[in-house]
């Protein structure tokens, strides 16, 4: 009989393997992405504080007109609403955490769409 490998345990290898390397300060906190099959979720955190300091996802009442929240579209409107949020706070340099998932599709707009709302990483 084939096992299929799970890929969220993958995910969760490579997500502690970039850990490895990237840590939040004050002055530059991490952008941290979850992504789920209906939703995607950025959060903006401290680790040294070991706080959140920003939080968004598709499930904020901000976007809530968005018709679908699993796509690339919604994704770069949760990247634009995290960057505006954490401009209100005077947050505007990041490290980037992708959590384990490939720079691509999801994560890669949010990315863009963080940027294009004027946070720097």
């Amino acid at each position: 009989m084939i096992n299929k490998p799970n890929s969220n345990i993958a995910r969760l290898r490579r997500h502690e393997r970039v850990r490895k390397r990237v840590f939040g300060t004050a002055e530059r906190p991490r952008l941290n992405v979850y992504r789920s099959l209906k939703n995607i979720y950025a959060q903006i955190i401290d680790d040294e504080a070991g706080t959140t300091l920003v939080a968004a996802s598709t499930l904020d009442e901000a976007l809530k007109d968005l018709p679908y929240g699993g796509n690339k579209e919604a994704a770069r409107e949760v990247g634009k609403l995290v960057a505006k949020k954490a401009l209100e706070k005077g947050i505007t340099k990041v490290v980037f955490d992708r959590g384990g998932y490939l720079y691509h599709g999801r994560v890669a707009e949010l990315a863009e769409g963080a940027r294009e709302g004027g946070l720097e990483f």
